[in-house]
């Protein structure tokens, strides 16, 4: 059976992370961390992900001409993820993600994108083959949103199917929001795009419709440990987080989107590819780290048949 098509568009890190009791508070300086590095992005990330849950992905990004530009390249190869559409920036340095992870797996990210803020639409159209009838296409916002729109265009105009998710959050133009067939935000983001504070699935269902009138086909409000409200004209109903001990956070909801376009590639229900998605992500934050705690298909797939009927989604409307 051939691997269900996977274009993500967006970013590239390297994730310089710093293991602590705690995250320090402004002006502070705490001693005794232990220090990794690994791959990261949000983009980044989500190709992993899909690549390790079973998709054929391709990734469109901007990387420096660098060593941790080298070494992007060379792990997203490793995952038979296809490179040829990777712009090598002559200008800027490769993007990096300083991070704080906390004792209780919390975490405090800053980013200095360097050559993902390079991204254009002309890098997209050199990739317009790649985007074929029946795929999925998966867009976040650490990247330029001029980039995203042109690849929302072309992923419509061949019928392929746009997942947006809205991070780092910012104010989206309806133009964008009628073009995608699901937005998968957190609480933070949805309150932002819709003025709505999302605190439980009442506020979560309220958030959704807001977005699903402003043109958005689907919803999915993740709230983090909880799980995940799905709203929209294709399944509504509640995913239940499953439940493991955390370890870091980092890269859990992009783990989550791209193990849910997998699923709606192979042609699960919107409801039955978010609990996917959602059985990666509870794997992913028992690990340390971004890619690095990516699963592959077969560990979700595990978690999934050990969960059995329990974690089944409740295919009525949350209460």
């Amino acid at each position: 059976m051939a691997k269900p098509p996977v274009i993500v568009v967006g970013s590239s890190n390297t994730d310089m992370i710093i293991q602590l009791d705690r995250i320090p508070k402004p002006g502070e300086t705490i001693l005794g961390g232990r220090f990794t590095t690994a791959a990261g992005g949000k983009g980044a990330n989500q190709a992993v992900a899909a690549a390790r849950a079973g998709g054929a992905v391709t990734f469109i990004a901007r990387l420096g001409r660098d060593m941790l530009g080298d070494q992007a390249v060379a792990g997203f190869a490793a995952d038979r993820i296809r490179t040829q559409f990777i712009v090598r920036d002559r200008r800027s340095p490769s993007g990096v993600a300083l991070i704080f992870v906390d004792a209780r797996g919390e975490n405090s990210i800053a980013v200095a994108p360097g050559a993902n803020g390079n991204l254009t639409p002309a890098d997209v159209r050199r990739a317009k083959a790649a985007f074929t009838a029946g795929g999925i296409l998966v867009l976040q916002l650490e990247t330029p949103l001029r980039a995203a729109q042109a690849a929302a265009e072309h992923a419509v105009a061949v019928d392929m199917r746009v997942i947006l998710n809205p991070a780092p959050a910012r104010a989206l133009p309806n133009t964008l929001l009628r073009q995608l067939y699901l937005l998968t935000p957190n609480e933070s983001e949805a309150e932002l795009l819709t003025g709505i504070a999302v605190s439980d699935t009442a506020s979560a269902r309220q958030a959704a419709g807001v977005l699903r009138q402003r043109g958005v086909r689907n919803v999915i409000v993740t709230l983090g440990a909880r799980g995940a409200l799905v709203d929209g004209a294709d399944g509504a109903g509640w995913i239940p987080a499953f439940k493991v001990k955390p370890v870091d956070s980092t890269a859990a909801g992009d783990v989550f989107n791209g193990a849910l376009a997998v699923g709606l590639a192979e042609g699960r229900s919107l409801l039955d590819a978010a609990r996917f998605g959602a059985a990666a992500a509870a794997i992913s934050v028992t690990r340390l780290g971004a890619q690095t705690s990516a699963p592959a298909r077969q560990e979700i797939e595990r978690l999934l048949a050990l969960a059995g009927r329990r974690s089944r989604p409740d295919n009525h409307r949350a209460a």
